[in-house]
């Protein structure tokens, strides 16, 4: 079934919030300054500064890069899952910004989407009823289309007609 734009259309807002993760930039920043030590037996303590500003610099680019694809692609999800009927009350974050995720509250139940964002590694994990599935961010941004469809079958068809029964 391919998604099809239906006169019906939800409550939900528009925007997605950021949802950066804390516990990566934290990794982000114990790692480089574990990598900036190892420099000052060779280039002194002031390398060292430099390394680790550097590393930490790019480490948290790298994030903020992973944590918009996955806003990207959330948006997507719940832009397409409006457009074709399905109930989407809001978009929140999940945590108080110890995870890259989101909730999207729908008349179905709530949908986690988020995942591992650093680019070019990012995760895409998409949890609804308990049942969660990862992929690439990249694949998911590709075959956003298709994504959207199986999943607005699983939530919003599939979902009501289990939920009848």
């Amino acid at each position: 079934m391919q998604l099809e734009k239906s006169s019906q259309r939800g409550e939900w807002s528009g925007s997605v919030p950021t949802a950066v993760d804390v516990r990566v930039l934290g990794l982000v920043v114990a790692t480089a300054g574990l990598a900036a030590s190892v420099n000052i037996p060779y280039g002194g303590v002031s390398f060292a500064i430099v390394a680790f500003v550097v590393l930490a610099a790019g480490g948290i680019g790298v994030h903020l890069l992973g944590e918009r694809q996955l806003r990207r692609i959330t948006d997507g999800l719940v832009e397409r899952w409006v457009e074709a009927g399905g109930e989407i009350e809001s978009v929140t974050r999940s945590s108080d910004g110890m995870r890259t995720e989101w909730t999207v509250h729908t008349a179905r139940g709530d949908v986690v989407v988020g995942g591992v964002a650093l680019a070019p590694i990012t995760k895409l994990t998409i949890e609804w009823q308990g049942m969660d599935d990862t992929m690439d961010a990249s694949d998911a941004e590709e075959n956003l289309d298709r994504l959207a469809d199986g999943l607005y079958t699983e939530i919003f068809e599939i979902g009501s007609a289990t939920q009848r029964a």
